[in-house]
């Protein structure tokens, strides 16, 4: 286990290069910090020149790959962090300079157990990009296809597992603090980055949400996800279906290309709409570097690292609420956080009703082209503290995905409206789980489960209470009164006892 004193030690090291970009001046400024913690970060901040403007994400990125992940995460929380950190930290360009192509091919040929002569025509050394986790090479297999191929830096488990312990301990101290730090939950963000880290170090784990994400996006044929090539995959090495296209972030080059922005952006949103709430997992890192446009205006999407997973009656309050908040139901959307238990019972459900309505109204009175859903969701994260709302972080990675989504279409196409489009979809897919041909269908499909198990149910009596033997039926007993003998229990009928002890008297008489 380790010692206190390196956790502080890391501590320290870190808060240094954060305070030199002026990252730690929120957390001295925020009344909310419990006094320890903004002691720690004067103490890293002493001596230091620091700049008017913070530089978040600089901060992380220079303090080394798992802070860069850990920034990744934490921009999903501006409840946590603060709005203009959480902003500020989405730029974080997950990119660190490449490993030579001699380690490279090490740890390939140690994964994969055989020569990368045997399995590769041809490999370029120098990578495609190169993130703090693993970087790409593309390839051509011994059978001619043209591969993605996406290999883990050596020791790069090593490195996040000191730092995630040392998150994890500090993560412990301050929510022992009590208050707000303890509502704001910073162990379940620590717990949560873990386990995005850990998919993440596993890239056969990648290949599986891949995999499962195309079983899942079947419906929506305008949506690629490249093919995996399992036998040239393990943990630590990703090969992959290359994917020849242009990227989203150039508008100009697709507008060259013959792509239509537009539609482009509509099959973006529809796709994670089909993603979130139809199928209940979703790709949490859809920004415009791990998308690209592909002929016939389809979209291809890269990097299954992050994934987000939400079960059934989740995506039914999820729907309820946005289609709540798109017609101006906020009585229902209200009734729905209670419902969930998102909002303690101890709540007024009109008080919050009125406090949504503070949130939605201002954007349904704006041009369509004008409202956001980033917006919205904003300033709904203002009014959990009011409501003693605990955080909820497959809501959070969710609300994180559909601003940054939100932003690639408008990029596309700045006239487009999140609501507008999610609209049809979400109304469609709330008829069809919540109507009443669905709850027949739901009604129908449990009753004939449990018929299904009856004759399980009938054999389980059965050996409960088997048939008689072949002896024949027992007489019946009279009660007889228990009693309590010494240390444990005896059987004892009274009558008999006494006419027995009767019978041996008479016998030593005679």
């Amino acid at each position: 286990m380790t010692h206190p004193v390196i956790h502080l030690w890391r501590l320290l090291k870190w808060g240094r290069i954060a305070a030199r970009h002026g990252a730690l001046r929120g957390i001295e400024q925020d009344p909310n910090t419990p006094p320890p913690v903004r002691r720690l970060a004067r103490i890293a901040r002493f001596g230091a020149r620091v700049p008017k403007v913070p530089r978040y994400a600089d901060a992380f990125q220079a303090i080394g790959p798992a802070a860069i992940k850990l920034g990744q995460t934490l921009a999903t929380r501006p409840d946590l962090v603060g709005e203009e950190a959480a902003h500020d930290l989405m730029r974080l360009q997950d990119a660190l300079p490449p490993v030579p192509f001699e380690a490279v091919c090490r740890v390939m040929e140690s994964s994969l157990g055989r020569p990368v002569g045997e399995l590769f025509a041809s490999i370029e050394e120098v990578p495609i990009g190169a993130a703090s986790i693993a970087q790409v090479h593309r390839a051509v297999t011994t059978d001619g296809r043209q591969v993605a191929v996406k290999v883990l830096r050596p020791g790069v488990e090593a490195d996040f597992a000191k730092a995630i312990d040392t998150y994890e301990w500090a993560a412990a101290q301050v929510e022992a603090m009590g208050g707000e730090a303890a509502r704001l939950r910073p162990r379940l963000v620590i717990a949560t980055f873990k386990r995005w880290t850990a998919r993440e170090l596993d890239l056969r784990r990648e290949g599986a949400s891949a995999s499962e994400l195309a079983e899942g996006m079947q419906a929506e044929p305008d949506f690629v996800v490249p093919t995996i090539d399992w036998q040239r995959t393990s943990g630590k090495v990703l090969t992959l279906e290359w994917i020849d296209g242009i990227k989203l972030s150039d508008r100009a080059a697709l507008i060259a290309a013959g792509h239509d922005p537009k539609a482009l952006a509509g099959k973006l949103v529809r796709a994670f709409l089909r993603q979130a709430i139809a199928e209940g997992f979703f790709h949490a890192d859809l920004h415009q570097g791990n998308l690209f446009a592909l002929p016939g205006d389809r979209i291809a999407a890269i990097d299954f690292g992050i994934m987000g997973r939400i079960d059934r009656r989740a995506r039914v309050w999820l729907a309820e609420i946005i289609y709540g908040l798109i017609t101006g139901n906020y009585r229902r959307v209200a009734e729905i956080h209670f419902e969930a238990g998102y909002v303690p019972p101890h709540h007024n459900v009109a008080e919050f009703a009125t406090a949504l309505r503070a949130v939605g109204e201002p954007m349904r009175g704006l041009p369509v082209k004008d409202m956001s859903v980033g917006q919205m969701l904003d300033g709904l994260f203002n009014i959990t503290r009011d409501f003693d709302m605990q955080t909820q972080p497959h809501l959070l990675l969710l609300q994180k995905t559909m601003v940054v989504v939100e932003g690639v279409a408008t990029a596309l196409d700045p006239d487009i409206n999140m609501w507008e489009v999610s609209e049809p979809f979400v109304g469609e897919w709330i008829r069809t789980e919540l109507g009443p041909e669905a709850a027949l269908a739901d009604r129908l499909v449990e009753d004939l489960r449990t018929l299904a198990r009856l004759p399980d149910l009938i054999r389980n009596i059965e050996r409960r209470y088997p048939p008689p033997g072949g002896a024949p039926p027992a007489p019946p007993l009279r009660e007889i009164e228990v009693v309590r003998v010494g240390g444990g229990w005896r059987y004892v009928a009274v009558a008999m006892l006494s006419a027995a002890a009767a019978v041996a008297a008479t016998l030593l008489l005679t």
